[in-house]
């Protein structure tokens, strides 16, 4: 059961919240915290088995159809997991929610309590913010954002200025991560009755509007200090990546997968990158 739960909480993407919590929080304060180490642990873990496990089990009649599902891209656990699934996601959150609402602001407060918000409206009924588009793509984006900001404002600290900018191109690249991602699953989308911001716009559009984010997103990063253009260059990256299937149709839309493939460890490279700038200037 412990490993049907990690493994839906996709442990190859637990960095993607935990980290920008960190950073930022580094960035605010400046050091090394217990609220630090308790915000780091609950976005790497309870974060993700509440942010993916509920997916998965409002999403489990689309995932059996998806080939991709069932290895590090998601796992499909059988719906006598589903209950305990969804007792873990609440188990593990609560407690150190609780925390964070405690030692935070009221600012950090409403910005954790928008991310968890986020977490349960983009696959639990009735809301489903996944199956209407546009929003689905802006709610996916919303869940590795809101840590960021959770990470800036839970020590007092406020947003302006580069980090400002640096968390509008961090938001459009969620949004055209979670495009990118919705192409590869257009045909078992709509095998499964859901509905997307790709099923319903189309593979091409989709797949060309996720290119053009990532192109807006790359160029707002070379405007940030130095090493700002670094991550605007393997921001460039993400765009090639994308555009390569520029021509996708619906029925060739499983093979954006490949991209996707990539787009994962692009991430690991751009955040290592981040990360080193981010502690070389706390250091510093």
């Amino acid at each position: 059961m412990l490993r049907g739960i990690l493994a839906a909480s996709r442990p190859l993407s637990w960095v993607n919240t935990a980290v920008p919590f960190a950073l930022t929080y580094l960035l605010a304060q400046g050091g090394v915290t217990v609220e630090l180490v308790v915000g780091f642990i609950f976005f790497l873990v309870p974060y993700n088995i509440a942010m993916y496990g509920i997916n998965d089990v409002f999403d489990y009649e689309s995932d059996i159809v998806n080939p991709r599902k069932g290895g590090v891209e998601g796992a499909v656990l059988p719906k006598t997991m589903h209950r305990p699934l969804l007792v873990a996601s609440a188990v593990t959150v609560i407690p150190f929610a609780l925390y964070l609402f405690a030692v935070g602001t009221w600012a950090s407060g409403a910005a954790l309590a928008l991310a968890l918000f986020a977490v349960v409206a983009y696959s639990a009924p009735p809301l489903r913010f996944k199956e209407v588009p546009v929003l689905d793509s802006v709610t996916s984006s919303a869940h590795f954002t809101l840590p960021a900001v959770v990470g800036a404002l839970i020590g007092g600290g406020s947003i302006g200025g580069s980090l400002g900018v640096a968390l509008v191109a961090f938001f459009l690249w969620g949004m055209a991560s979670h495009a990118l991602g919705a192409v590869q699953d257009v045909q078992s989308d709509r095998a499964g009755g859901l509905h997307s911001v790709a099923t319903e716009l189309g593979a091409r559009v989709t797949t060309r509007a996720a290119g053009i984010f990532y192109l807006a997103a790359a160029v707002l990063c070379f405007v940030l200090p130095s090493p700002g253009w670094a991550v605007g260059l393997l921001g460039v990256g993400y765009v090639a990546n994308t555009l390569r299937f520029w021509n996708v149709t619906d029925e060739t839309s499983a093979a954006v997968n490949r991209a996707w493939k990539v787009f994962l460890w692009l991430n690991y490279l751009t955040g290592a990158v981040v990360t080193i700038a981010v502690l070389a200037s706390v250091v510093l």
